[in-house]
């Protein structure tokens, strides 16, 4: 498996962004101001993600999904893994992320590396037009995370 660059036509994985953000408009906020890169072997797309550079040393993970016939199976760490390695390469020495109160996701995140750096109060309310509901837990606050590279 491989991290291939998508410099252009990102939306043609909209399909798999959706399952990481489930509005369309928010994510057009990030991708096409976002670095894209697809987790490929062959001709296969298993996962996608959008990074975006917030500060010199900062990059932001916005989006990361991974096919669901694939989840489960390391991708998604790998895709981490790799992203945490061109950040470094870039200068890098922060990794954020922001996600909801899922405790599958939290617990994914922190597996990887990252922990709490900060909160921000309803933003899946305020900024969805609808409840986003997560393996059962509605979501209201935008928990940040941070990974030292």
């Amino acid at each position: 498996m491989r991290l291939q660059w998508i410099p252009t036509d990102k939306k043609r994985f909209l399909s798999l962004l959706l399952l990481a953000d489930e509005q369309e408009s928010m994510i057009d906020r990030y991708l096409m101001r976002g670095t894209m890169y697809a987790a490929v072997e062959g001709e296969q797309t298993f996962g996608v993600m959008v990074v975006v550079r917030q500060a010199q040393n900062v990059y932001e993970l916005k989006n990361l999904a991974v096919d669901p016939a694939h989840q489960r199976k390391g991708i998604g760490k790998w895709m981490i893994d790799e992203l945490s390695r061109i950040c470094r390469e870039r200068g890098a020495n922060t990794l954020r992320v922001g996600t909801g109160e899922s405790p599958k996701t939290l617990g994914f995140y922190q597996n990887c590396g990252f922990a709490e750096c900060g909160r921000e109060p309803d933003f899946f309310t305020k900024n969805y037009d609808h409840p986003i509901v997560e393996d059962g837990v509605t979501l209201r606050d935008m928990i940040y995370l941070e990974k030292k590279l």
